[in-house]
């Protein structure tokens, strides 16, 4: 099954992640994307080298770029933007990630290419958004979606440094918002018949990532503490260690609903009626208390056992903290399709699935990513057959 962008002609200029992701889902979902790079590649595919992968592969890269074609364009040349022009005259997408002042340089901004092609839909990643003083700053989303939206501080414990993120963590979020936009604005242009930009950028997308705070403090002037485990509000979300080591999470976010089931999990009852636990306001006050005595509970049994108990309380909520083998061998990610062959001359290879699936017109990956101008001399075809 092709999926449910097939037809749909993408062209990608775009490096490192944010831009290639959102490139990769359409893929993902059958459309044809082009991905144009510069003579030494983007370089993404050096991420298998700097994480020490000795099979000269760069997985990160397989990610974002399975499905592709690669054209190598130098387009700080004239004939090769003008090859990027003739490219972009027949596409329906336009993806890119590169700064918005380098594209004007190129002529291949917004303005430039929708005159004569009005009926693309652009799609740009930028780093702090497409105005104010930062619209052209450099910015990889360690530094936009990771550190200056906020997120880092909020994840990080009173007097502890700040937590590392992992990589791609904000590109793949923002490369997914892209996704959408460019499929919105796909429907729009079935209605007016115009193309139009829409764009997404790594500061929003992390401010967004954690509006649940944000909104509050804009409506209330107040922010929401940063949790401390040994002393959180509510102990019932919380996490905890079984008797092997294994932590999990526990989320009773609905006192009513989930407090009673945990005292019974825990064989504990008489906390039902215990006056320093039988209220949310109680157990808040009490809860360093009631967290000790938790983890003194959990300790006694290996998280299976506790795992098989949890399962006779259909209100309990909770979820192991897995670790990637853990994944890997986890049934239901197995179940919920989250692993797609790709295939790649006589064999396949094991990939994460992107998040979306159509029942209607469901999609299947077609191919690993391509190799620095593999299908070049196929596409200038193309576009010569095109123009005859």
């Amino acid at each position: 099954m092709a999926g449910p962008l097939e037809g749909v002609r993408v062209v990608e200029l775009g490096v490192w992640v944010a831009g290639p992701a959102a490139g990769g889902i359409l893929a993902d979902w059958g459309a044809d994307v082009v991905k144009i790079e510069p003579p030494d590649g983007d370089p993404a595919r050096m991420f298998g080298r700097m994480l020490g992968v000795e099979d000269g592969s760069s997985p990160p890269f397989e990610m974002d770029n399975r499905g592709k074609r690669s054209i190598v364009l130098d387009v700080t040349t004239d004939a090769g933007r003008e090859t990027a022009r003739e490219l972009l005259s027949g596409a329906d997408v336009f993806l890119t990630n590169v700064r918005p002042a380098a594209l004007t340089r190129l002529g291949l901004d917004f303005e430039s290419v929708a005159m004569s092609n009005p009926a693309l839909v652009y799609g740009l990643v930028t780093g702090y958004g497409e105005s104010g003083p930062d619209a052209d700053r450099a910015a990889f989303d360690v530094a936009a979606f990771w550190a200056r939206s906020g997120l880092a501080h909020l994840l990080t414990r009173p007097g502890d440094t700040p937590p590392f993120q992992r990589g791609g963590m904000g590109d793949h979020t923002v490369g997914m918002t892209l996704a959408a936009a460019v499929c919105a604005a796909l429907v729009a242009r079935g209605r007016t018949g115009k193309g139009q930009m829409v764009s997404s950028s790594l500061y929003r997308q992390g401010a967004y990532t954690v509006s649940f705070d944000l909104n509050t403090f804009l409506m209330t002037g107040n922010p929401i503490a940063i949790g401390q485990r040994e002393s959180m509000g509510n102990p019932c979300m919380n996490n905890y260690a079984a008797g092997d080591g294994r932590r999990f999470w526990i989320v009773g976010l609905q006192a009513g609903r989930h407090w009673p089931p945990l005292c019974r999990a825990v064989d504990r009852t008489d906390w039902l009626t215990d006056p320093r636990f039988d209220t949310p306001l109680n157990r808040a006050a009490n809860s360093r208390e009631l967290i000790v005595e938790l983890d003194e509970i959990f300790a006694t049994k290996p998280l299976a056992e506790w795992a098989e108990i949890f399962a006779g309380e259909p209100d309990f909520f909770w979820s192991p903290i897995n670790s990637l083998e853990d994944v890997i061998g986890d049934e239901q990610f197995h179940a919920a399709g989250g692993i797609v062959n790709v295939p790649d001359g006589e064999g396949g290879i094991p990939m994460v699935a992107s998040p979306a699936d159509f029942h209607g017109t469901p999609w299947e990956p077609r191919s690993a990513a391509p190799q620095l101008g593999q299908h070049t001399d196929e596409i200038l075809g193309e576009l010569g057959s095109r123009s005859r």
